[in-house]
């Protein structure tokens, strides 16, 4: 595991744009302010990109690479078309299956169970429906939490660009692939419930 993942702090940029049909983040290191991660979805099929721009937008494959700034790929976040729920997979840099995002149905602000390569859950992903609110939970701990950045009115009318802050709590072990589908997690939250 690269060690960039044993941050505590992430701050999730998505690129802005009024027509675009790719998801694109820059992660940073809030504490330098500097990039330390690209999140790209690149290689859209021509449907996927006609769907994107329809209702169905929610319901279209997605493909997330997460790498360094350099291209070296770390994380690649993957669902297939979604017809009612949503099952979004996590694999390492050689491929190998990390874990998995499995939406909850009649979730009020968006529910997934976070499992690990053997369908085991880890911890759920809990969302509240006041606010842009997620945490990281199992028997009452709080692994992280994620939450929006406002962006500002004009950006928040005209684009579809958010800004977020990642926190895992020190408890999580250095080393620990929670650690990279927390950060993954991020993609999923965004592409999933919020587009």
């Amino acid at each position: 595991m690269h060690p960039i993942f044993n941050k505590n702090l992430f701050f999730v940029k998505e690129h802005t744009g009024v027509f675009k049909t790719s998801n694109n983040y820059d992660v940073f290191d809030p504490e330098t302010n500097k990039e330390i991660l690209h999140c790209r979805e690149e290689n859209l099929g021509f449907f996927t990109k006609m769907l994107r721009f329809s209702d169905y937008k929610r319901m279209t494959p997605f493909n997330v690479v997460i790498s360094t700034p350099e291209g070296e790929p770390l994380v690649r976040v993957k669902r297939g078309v979604a017809i009612f729920l949503s099952t979004v997979e996590v694999f390492d840099e050689d491929s190998n299956l990390i874990g998995k995002f499995k939406q909850q149905l009649f979730s009020i602000g968006g529910k997934f169970n976070v499992l690990d390569q053997n369908d085991r859950v880890v911890c759920t992903l809990k969302g509240k429906w006041t606010s842009w609110d997620f945490k990281f939970v199992k028997e009452g701990h709080e692994f992280a939490h994620v939450s929006k950045k406002w962006a500002g009115m004009g950006k928040e009318l005209f684009t579809s660009a958010d800004n977020y802050m990642i926190k895992i709590d020190q408890k999580v072990p250095q080393d620990n692939r929670l650690r990279m589908l927390i950060l993954a997690a991020v993609m999923c939250i965004d592409m999933v419930l919020k587009e």
